[in-house]
């Protein structure tokens, strides 16, 4: 049991670490998708655009630096996702654990290209890279012909150079070498273990790689049944926090399938949408690439407000006013960005039943939908209507078939007031605004969020009376080992569950908690990389 905890505290990290590459991707994909769209060749000259737009102008030329510049950080997420897991799972000195992700990334990329050069594994001609290796497994990473690790090799260098941080940042050595103790040992034992790496990887990742394409190749011939099942746990994972850990493979590596767009083999859903958004020629986007992504936007967008509107129409009448202003946000943040867990939430916990047995199968049903009308839109982060309109409606209904996720929403609004409102009145669900007295399965209020902090600033006496409650909610600042946040959840390891308040934490406004072992998420929304930081602050911490 015990390492069933360990196994979902480590996996817990390692996702809540990606959120920070990811929240960068929004606005990479923002530059590339509006550089991208309007320098597009196809899409000028259908609106007649030329002389504004057309090669040789100035905004032409402006938009072409523009999406070089979102451009570059896709082209280099490996780096990024190194830094960013060794930053987000390091416990203390982030700073030092950053620049050792940094530098054990650039060890091991170059021990990969010496050996293979040294081996004769690879030749470079012309600033070409020559081998007999399987198509694709190679690359160039930072001027270094290298093998095409993708995300993966990130991933790698991150756990590795966080177990190491964490076990040795406040390490003493012997007085002849004490200068080199504590945090300056890091970046030197990590890049010792990325030499490791690095030969370990060149003879290894062959064989993986071709693992990895087979399994994407499986994917792709299991066809409409592979995209449901995709979209299913997808959504299934959301509750455990660990969605990231499972999409992303299919985003960023050859999980996602392969593609030549302008003469280079591309690996990743994500990375083919974006290849072929900066690539002038596109006319069409492969929806063989965005079956991984085009799904959300229907219920994202249509299905899950539309679900909020049938939480509120089933709530009691003397509760309808406490929980429309709630309702009504959650369902505006979902459309316009794509951010579903604070309304996921709403209902995940006191109605487990309609997450999964109605959500999560439509969401599914989503994604095999869009494969099946081969709608072609991408997107960075999620499916709301910013990246709807970039990345569908910009590149032209032609290459995107967008459409058809507005044909679908409309269905889909219909099917989620519906069934939502059949399974809550037939079972008599109790979501939000249905609690009767003296019950706790409710939406919490602003005027429950004011209620909590008067209450705890009876007790904590003086700092931040909401951090304050939320900390003797986890059993006070002893019990927490660790913390940190995602998007929507604070996210926290406690040495002692026993001691986790859970009725303090609901309310302090949170939507909801998951406890596994000694892990514990606490769901506040959007807002929560405030509340995190307000905590920190309280807690004296760096």
């Amino acid at each position: 049991m015990q390492k069933e905890n360990s196994i979902f505290g480590v996996l817990q990290r390692v996702g809540r670490s990606f959120m920070l590459p990811i929240a960068i991707l929004p606005v990479a994909g923002l530059f590339l998708g509006i550089g991208g769209s309007f320098t597009n060749t196809t899409l000028i000259e259908a609106y007649g655009w030329t002389s504004v737009l057309g090669p040789g102008t100035g905004l032409n030329t402006f938009l072409t630096i523009v999406s070089s510049a979102g451009d570059v950080i896709f082209g280099n997420l490996p780096l990024i996702f190194a830094i960013a897991i060794a930053l987000g799972m390091a416990k203390a000195e982030k700073a030092t654990a950053a620049l050792s992700g940094a530098i054990a990334f650039l060890v091991m990329q170059a021990t990969i290209s010496a050996t293979l050069l040294t081996t004769g594994q690879i030749s470079v001609v012309d600033g070409a890279i020559v081998t007999d290796l399987a198509a694709g497994a190679t690359k160039m990473v930072l001027g270094l012909p290298s093998l095409e690790l993708g995300v993966f090799g990130g991933m790698i260098i991150g756990i590795m150079v966080s177990v190491l941080h964490n076990k040795f940042y406040k390490i003493e050595l012997p007085s002849a070498l004490s200068f080199f103790g504590g945090t300056r040992f890091i970046p030197i034992i990590s890049a010792i273990f990325a030499v490791g790496v690095g030969l370990i990887m060149t003879f290894v990742w062959p064989f993986i790689f071709s693992g990895i394409t087979a399994i994407g190749n499986f994917v792709e011939v299991s066809g409409y049944l592979g995209t449901f099942v995709y979209g299913y746990i997808e959504r299934a994972l959301i509750p455990f926090g660990l969605h990231h850990v499972f999409y992303l493979p299919f985003w960023q590596t050859a999980v996602g399938g392969s593609m030549e767009v302008a003469g280079t083999v591309v690996y990743g859903a994500q990375n083919i949408f974006f290849a072929q958004l900066a690539d002038p020629t596109t006319t069409q986007f492969s929806s063989e690439a965005t079956r991984f992504m085009a799904g959300k936007f229907p219920f994202m967008m249509f299905g899950l407000p539309a679900a909020a509107y049938a939480m509120y129409v089933t709530a009691r009448p003397e509760n309808k006013e406490d929980v429309k202003g709630l309702l009504f946000s959650a369902a505006l943040t979902s459309f316009l960005t794509g951010i579903t867990e604070p309304l996921e939430f709403t209902f995940l916990f006191l109605a487990p039943a309609l997450y999964y047995g109605v959500h999560s199968v439509l969401a599914g049903l989503s994604f095999m939908l869009m494969h099946i009308l081969n709608v072609g839109v991408g997107m960075t982060f999620s499916g709301g209507l910013l990246d709807f309109v970039l990345y569908g409606v910009l590149p032209g209904a032609e290459a995107t078939s967008y459409y058809w996720i507005v044909v679908v929403g409309a269905v889909y609004a219909v099917l989620y007031f519906f069934l939502f409102r059949f399974f809550i009145l037939k079972f008599d669900l109790k979501t939000p605004g249905r609690e009767e007295a003296g019950e706790e399965a409710k939406l919490y209020t602003r005027a429950d969020m004011n209620a909590a902090k008067g209450e705890a600033k009876s007790t904590a006496g003086s700092g931040d009376e909401l951090s304050a409650t939320i900390v003797a909610g986890l059993g006070g600042k002893e019990n927490i080992s660790d913390l940190d946040s995602c998007a929507t959840r604070l996210r926290v390891t406690v040495k002692d569950a026993t001691k986790v308040d859970d009725k303090m934490l609901k309310g302090t406004g949170a939507a909801g908690l998951v406890k596994s072992g000694n892990g514990v998420q606490v769901i506040y929304g959007p807002r929560v990389s405030v509340i995190k930081s307000n905590i920190e602050e309280y807690l004296g911490m760096e």
